[in-house]
């Protein structure tokens, strides 16, 4: 065989494959081992959406024994491609804050301090509050023409919901009377 540049790169190949499958004499039983350790190695993946703005960022969070573990960006997600902007990557601190409020607190009006409410207090108190503004500011006719609507109530959708989601409220918003609808994506 006459040693040309071709043949002396094909040589190199087919030895440096033969190095490589006959393992030169290394012993990676650790290395295999230590993967199995890994700290995500049983946690369950769930794919969502990144909240903090219109962008749509795909996000993949590991959950293990029902505790956010990790998250990281979605390869699959055509917006981002698995990166994450710095808002993106701290999803998990926001997650994990010990200072993140958890539950409902009202402050009535001229008080100094925060109340802890239920949810179902919550919920009640807007369907009044809601129901109140609507019934004091809706207007049936505007000069001559009929218009059956409330400017006292506006919604701003988030970048979390999907369309589904924003399908639902516009016709709840709409059904309502509300005109000023508008969503943080053309914001």
């Amino acid at each position: 065989m006459r040693l040309s540049r071709r043949n002396l790169l094909k040589l190199a190949g087919v030895g440096s494959t033969a190095a490589v499958a006959g393992g030169l004499g290394l012993d990676v039983s650790q290395a295999q081992a230590a993967t199995t350790q890994i700290r995500i190695a049983r946690a369950r993946e769930y794919p969502s959406v990144c909240c903090f703005c219109s962008g749509g960022c795909g996000v993949i969070a590991q959950v293990m024994d029902g505790k956010l573990v990790h998250t990281e960006g979605d390869p699959d997600n055509p917006s981002n491609r698995g990166s994450n902007c710095s808002k993106g990557a701290a999803v998990q601190q926001t997650h994990d804050n010990p200072q993140r409020v958890t539950s409902v607190l009202y402050r009535s009006p001229g008080a100094s301090q925060w109340e802890v409410k239920s949810w179902d207090w919550a919920i009640n108190r807007m369907a009044h509050l809601v129901k109140k503004t609507r019934d004091e500011s809706f207007q049936t006719t505007a000069g001559d023409v009929t218009v059956n609507r409330t400017e006292a109530i506006g919604s701003l959708g988030s970048s979390i919901l999907n369309n589904e989601d924003l399908y639902l409220i516009t016709k709840f918003m709409r059904g309502l009377g509300v005109t000023y609808i508008e969503h943080q994506a053309r914001i």
